[in-house]
């Protein structure tokens, strides 16, 4: 089928419009974190504390500002930038999949859009659920570099894929890749950002400026821990259907072609991961570590590893 180059074009200008709106969605996240004050207690830790109970962070959810003001209606802006985000972002990969006339994830710059965009939605969903907006700048900052360096040195012109990923197998592997990457995004920031959480705690001096406006280490460990849970899963669906589609296009179940290989690595410390969660004696820092570690190796394997190791997944 032919691309049709105008649709193509379209879908690129969304892709920056997207990237852009992500940046001033970004500012204005930081800025609501910059000016709003030193978060109060809850309403239900006073209780305790009044009761001469210690009190105990509510999971999930950060603690109310002191005053409702400027800074709040600029995390609101900053939410309504995301959303429009989100929608051209869909646009611009919905356009590249109507000019090329397959699933619009053929290549790595498409495979990385479509990433991005779980990552978007995956934080807009918890925002909904939980009352986590100003961690909003840390979510979208990774995503925004991601987006550049996809835009720039990932980036592929419309076009037919190399005849091993013409297959059901590109929407049924790669959809399930898809998911968990940008699922898996999320918790990761949130376990990087328990760490500064937790020695800011132990020493008030370090990260004077994040440390006492991020929420409660309980909590970030907790929306880490259940994020990564529903993503592992789909993330080992995901390399089983990766392992079927091989045999098919390659003969092989397995060769340690670098992407695969670093896909497996991934898996094993994710599982690590969730299981030290699960353990009451690695729960903590320990297991946050595990996770950033697991996210950066799914990050290095989205983008990075074709930068500079060429392989069957490459899609050369």
């Amino acid at each position: 089928m032919p691309v049709n180059e105008t649709l193509a074009t379209y879908s690129d200008w969304l892709y920056r419009a997207a990237a852009l709106v992500y940046v001033f969605a970004m500012v204005f996240y930081t800025t609501e974190q910059a000016f709003t004050r030193k978060a109060k207690k809850s309403e239900r830790a006073r209780e305790l504390v009044g009761a001469g109970a210690p009190a105990a962070p509510a999971i999930g959810r950060i603690e109310e500002p002191t005053s409702v003001g400027k800074p709040e209606r600029f995390g609101r802006m900053a939410v309504a930038l995301t959303v429009l985000g989100a929608l051209l972002h869909l646009s611009s990969i919905v356009l590249r999949g109507i000019a090329t006339g397959r699933a619009p994830w053929g290549n790595m710059y498409e495979y990385g859009a479509a990433t991005m965009l779980v990552a978007v939605v995956t934080w807009l969903v918890l925002l909904r659920k939980f009352d986590v907006r100003r961690l909003g700048a840390f979510v979208l900052t990774p995503v925004v570099i991601l987006m550049f360096l996809g835009g720039t040195a990932l980036y592929t012109a419309a076009g037919p894929v190399m005849p091993a990923l013409q297959s059901y197998w590109l929407v049924i592997h790669v959809s399930a890749a898809i998911l968990s990457s940008g699922l898996f995004l999320v918790p990761g920031v949130f376990s990087l950002l328990y760490l500064v959480k937790v020695r800011h705690d132990a020493d008030p001096t370090r990260f004077t400026r994040i440390g006492p406006k991020l929420p409660e280490a309980a909590s970030l460990d907790r929306l880490a821990y259940r994020t990564t849970i529903f993503a592992f899963p789909i993330y080992t669906f995901g390399i089983i259907c990766g392992a079927i589609w091989a045999e098919a296009a390659w003969g092989r179940f397995w060769g340690w072609d670098p992407k695969e290989t670093v896909a497996f690595v991934a898996w094993v410390v994710y599982a690590g991961y969730l299981h030290s969660r699960a353990t009451a004696g690695w729960r903590g820092t320990r297991a946050a570590v595990i996770n950033s570690v697991a996210f950066a190796l799914v990050v290095f394997n989205l983008f990075f590893i074709n930068l500079v190791i060429a392989g069957l997944h490459s899609y050369a």
